[in-house]
């Protein structure tokens, strides 16, 4: 099954534990306002490319990776699960370590059965969701996306009861995602999960902007400054407050921020 995909990147280093080959996929229904990959959003658009020929170019640099693996961002790769089987089916052939960095959008609890069977399938395949929660309250998150995040905080019980690894993955701008109350209720619902591994509070910035003025586009958050990275770790302390709080109600409290 092709894929469509918007570019490769031959050595991440922010997307999934150690060294990856990196494959932004084209097409995704989420209108972050701080998206800094808007050429992503087009479904349609991209190359289309066979799994075969993208773990080829994988192979080119592969001693790099050895500590590292394959990460499948975005755009959302689970607009397209075919694509995604048939390239970790060949990574897994190969013991190469395979990640998902997703906003979970595409998932619905009432979807067709033949497509939560083969993100059933998927999962078997993948090693890690790095799953990006853009807001845990549902009218703001909203405002910020143009979606629901219903099916996002399924998707996030989904992966949990499937024992598939999780990263959280939260972008902190200031006066819209880095209020305490809902970054405590963030923590507090991420900390029910077993499959919990990491926590990345990640800074706003504006270096997508200029794609903005380039596509003849309005940035949404045009006027608001770039998050002082010298606070990010008092925003993540109040996340892992709420994880160790969860975690202490359910007997499961053994080191909230061992590896986050």
């Amino acid at each position: 099954m092709q894929g469509r995909i918007h570019s490769l990147e031959s050595f991440g280093t922010v997307d999934g534990p150690g060294t990856r080959f990196v494959v932004f996929v084209q097409g995704c229904p989420m209108r972050c306002a701080y998206c800094h990959n808007p050429d992503t959003w087009e479904m349609n658009a991209g190359t289309l490319m066979e799994p075969e020929e993208i773990f080829e170019q994988y192979k080119r640099n592969q001693d790099f990776y050895k500590s590292g693996g394959i990460t499948v961002t975005g755009g959302e790769p689970l607009m397209q699960v075919d694509f995604l089987i048939d390239l970790f089916t060949i990574a897994k052939e190969h013991n190469v370590h395979t990640c998902i960095d997703t906003s979970g959008i595409a998932y619905k609890k009432n979807a067709n059965p033949e497509w939560l069977a083969k993100l059933d399938k998927l999962m078997e395949l993948t090693d890690l969701v790095m799953l990006d929660i853009k807001h845990i309250d549902p009218e703001k998150h909203k405002e910020l996306t143009s979606q629901p995040n219903d099916g996002i905080l399924a998707f996030a019980e989904y992966l949990n009861e499937k024992h598939v690894d999780m990263w959280i993955r939260h972008v902190i701008v200031p006066g819209i995602t880095d209020d305490d109350e809902y970054l405590y209720k963030l923590g507090y619902f991420i900390g029910a999960f077993t499959n919990l591994k990491a926590l990345d509070t990640l800074p706003y910035h504006t270096m997508g902007k200029p794609k903005y003025e380039k596509l003849g586009m309005a940035y949404k958050l045009d006027g608001i400054e770039p998050m002082d990275k010298n606070k990010l770790i008092d925003k993540k302390n109040v996340i892992l407050d709420g994880i160790r709080k969860r975690r202490e109600e359910l007997g499961t409290l053994t080191s909230a921020n061992e590896t986050m």
